[in-house]
């Protein structure tokens, strides 16, 4: 794990600068805003692709890179397989290389260069997006759900697409993206959900869907399982290892909690942000209902990147004298959540052939 904090440390810092030497940009009707430097910005890109790239274990990496090496990545087999656009892209680079680090360093590149260019577009501390994308557990998830996280990261890069209401093309990449893993369709039907209002009856339906998934699920998980039965997670219908975290499902609330109270605020301030709560919120759903089964969990990687968007928006939703006792209580917290999660419970080691502290 060294090397993940100092992967922290690291891109807290090189944000941090971003931010304050950000200049003014002139956007849509004469609208001044500032923005991150972004040649600091780049750094923080390179430092994510680096070490999720030549990394050689965490979550799924040792099957892809041994699935790689076995497979000869033939038309035929290509497009055997339901993630026709992920085989075609290891069919691509086995023409080149047997060497299936390239293959982690391409995914790691595309994953990590366009969700930091989201935050950087979008949030409104850099750096606290950045921190919590880390902290949060998300960044050592994307080392592990590589083909899915890939797929949510091309879809959050059409975030402009949602924020304008342009179905067409946010739908064409999320097809795109549904080709390295078909999960990413369930995008298209939520696009609907969450271009709303937020906090409006339609929110607290989703709340109460979430109660009764969570105090029926005995009783709904067939119905559930039969949903998904042509899916990478039907295999999952007998796992009897428990849900997730309550402690994660209290994480994801945070934020949400904040953005109710200072609803009115943060509408002002961006008013987009209602589809990035709707998202947070579908998070705080799903993660919730995962309670119960934790692969449900794995659909979070869609809607868990507009959380760590979101919670850089809280901050400048309390009074100026408090707004720095938030800052760092967000830092601190999630630096413990971070340690509690990947130290002691899951105890995360980081291994490579390229790069070694100790």
């Amino acid at each position: 794990m060294a090397i993940i904090w100092v992967n922290l440390i690291v891109v807290y810092i090189a944000s941090f600068l971003s931010r304050q030497l950000a200049k003014p940009v002139t956007i849509g009707s004469g609208l001044s805003v500032m923005k991150p430097n972004k040649w600091l910005a780049a750094i923080v890109m390179a430092t994510f692709v680096l070490i999720a790239g030549l990394r050689n274990n965490i979550g799924d990496t040792f099957f892809y890179m041994y699935a790689y090496k076995l497979n000869a990545f033939t038309w035929n087999q290509v497009k055997a397989e339901k993630d026709i656009g992920f085989g075609v892209l290891q069919m691509i680079l086995k023409a080149y290389t047997d060497n299936p680090q390239l293959l982690i360093f391409l995914t790691a590149l595309v994953t990590n260069v366009l969700i930091v260019y989201v935050l950087y577009k979008y949030s409104k501390l850099f750096e606290v997006s950045i921190y919590v994308y880390i902290t949060s557990g998300l960044y050592i998830v994307s080392m592990n759900g590589v083909r899915q996280f890939l797929a949510s990261a091309i879809v959050f890069a059409a975030t402009k697409y949602l924020f304008a209401g342009n179905w067409q093309k946010y739908f064409l990449v999320v097809a795109f993206a549904s080709t390295f893993h078909e999960s990413a369709l369930i995008l298209i039907p939520i696009y609907f959900v969450v271009r709303r209002k937020a906090w409006t009856s339609s929110t607290f339906v989703l709340f109460v869907l979430a109660i009764v998934l969570i105090l029926g699920y005995n009783v709904l998980s067939d119905l559930i399982f039969s949903a998904i039965a042509d899916s990478h997670y039907s295999e999952y219908k007998n796992f009897q290892e428990g849900g997730a975290s309550v402690i994660r499902v209290a994480v994801g609330a945070v934020p949400l909690i904040f953005a109710y109270l200072g609803r009115h605020k943060l509408r002002e301030m961006f008013p987009q942000s209602d589809y990035i709560v709707n998202m947070s919120l579908l998070n705080f759903v799903i993660m919730a209902v995962a309670t119960q089964n934790w692969i449900f969990a794995r659909f979070t990687i869609y809607f868990g990147l507009y959380n760590v968007l979101l919670i850089s928006w809280v901050i400048s939703l309390f009074v100026k004298r408090q707004q720095k006792l938030i800052y760092y209580a967000i830092l601190g917290f999630y630096a413990v959540y971070f340690y509690y999660e990947n130290v002691i419970t899951l105890n995360i080691i980081y291994r490579s052939d390229y790069l070694k502290l100790w």
